[in-house]
């Protein structure tokens, strides 16, 4: 019998415009060196190693044996955790939303970058993407076959938009733009002022603003939403997570908050891709929802000490880094004379069996920093500045 050779099944075109996540193919190699022995440090990935508050915990097992509980649930989530996010809103950043209307639950907020993208973007339309920034705008911007147009983000300008140079690029077919403060990865933050321009900016030129905000409560003391600008429902959005602020990453709990006419589009593509968020994980976001601000307190107490330890190590490394910095890590400067910020970790990896993410993976405007997480243990921070030492 002659024996059929097959070739596969060809890949879509839009694989050509994506490649795996940087993390994802990093841990490949950080697991391989781990199961030969090497006891690798991991301080590249913002993973909260923290436990979420017992009461949570506690939320979810007591939810499991409710009349409901393994049933498909509904598409906009629970109204009670619709209205938790809303109060929440309410209470940290005086922003009144509608829980029936005005706020979607998601799986995740990464799920929400999709979601939007799918809703309001065609083939060919064009979205601004901070550089340096999150590396999910760009891959789903070109998964959703959209253009990529990165806007420079620069230390001179505390990594905010340059509005002034914005303003002479062509925005005629620019549908999103996309901002992140306390940003990701450099911990700078925004104050209202500056979002109001952005507001003002967006609404002349018809571009919907979204604000990727999933790490207010960290190491910061003034939590600030896009969408306390007067007006800015009418073209802004604000993503959130419960992933950083209540360490509850692996459990994929996002919201989205904007105008009912937004959430409505987004809610369109939403309902035809999943079924809905499992119960007992609703109600346990709901109970760290109700958490009060010594929760925050607490966690802060922990990441502060951490903090420490390493601008120590950032020190040792002769990188300079800003200590009023936001958020769960701290984006350090190579030393003068360095560049390369992948060949500066693979050494330090190879050397140290030390992780620390390189710059570059987040844009062009990262090249020359890299970035260190606080999520991890102060022992295992304490070991790799003795590895230095040594």
């Amino acid at each position: 019998m002659k024996k059929i050779v097959t070739q596969g099944i060809k890949e879509s075109n839009r694989l050509n415009l994506v490649q795996e996540y940087y993390f994802s193919k990093k841990m490949k190699e950080i697991a391989s060196l781990t199961a030969s022995g090497q006891p690798v440090i991991n301080m590249g990935i913002g993973s909260p190693d923290l436990f979420p508050s017992a009461s949570v915990i506690d939320a979810l097992k007591i939810s499991l044996v409710d009349a409901s509980a393994h049933k498909y649930q509904s598409y906009q989530g629970l109204l009670e955790l619709r209205q938790a996010i809303s109060d929440f809103y309410l209470k940290f950043f005086n922003v009144e939303s509608n829980p029936i209307n005005e706020v979607l639950p998601l799986m995740g907020s990464k799920e929400g970058i999709m979601h939007i993208s799918l809703a309001f973007l065609n083939p060919g339309d064009e979205v601004l993407i901070p550089n340096p920034g999150y590396p999910t705008y760009l891959s789903i911007t070109r998964l959703v076959e959209a253009k990529p147009i990165f806007y420079d983000l620069s230390k001179e300008d505390n990594w905010f938009p340059n509005l002034s140079d914005l303003e002479k690029l062509d925005l005629s077919k620019v549908k999103i733009m996309w901002i992140n403060y306390p940003h990701m990865p450099t911990g700078s933050s925004a104050n209202l002022y500056q979002l109001a321009k952005l507001v003002s900016f967006t609404k002349k030129h018809n571009i919907l603003l979204i604000n990727d905000n999933p790490y207010s409560f960290i190491l910061n003391n003034e939590f600030i939403s896009l969408l306390s600008v007067q007006g800015s429902k009418e073209n802004c959005m604000e993503l959130n997570s419960l992933s950083k602020s209540f360490n509850l990453s692996g459990w994929r709990v996002g919201m989205l908050l904007g105008s009912e006419n937004n959430i409505s589009k987004v809610l369109q593509v939403k309902s035809n891709i999943d079924s809905g968020m499992f119960y007992g994980i609703q109600k346990g976001a709901i109970q760290a929802l109700n958490l009060d601000e010594n929760w925050f307190d607490n966690l802060n107490t922990i990441y502060r000490k951490r903090r420490k330890l390493i601008w120590e190590l950032a020190s040792i490394l002769k990188c300079a880094f800003d200590e009023e910095a936001k958020g769960m890590f701290v984006w350090a400067k190579l030393p003068k004379g360095v560049n390369n910020s992948e060949k500066f970790i693979d050494s330090i990896l190879i050397k140290k069996n030390v992780f620390i993410a390189p710059g570059a993976i987040f844009g062009s405007n990262g090249e020359g920093y890299i970035r260190f997480s606080l999520c991890i243990d102060e022992k295992k921070i304490k070991e790799a500045i003795k590895r230095w030492k040594q």
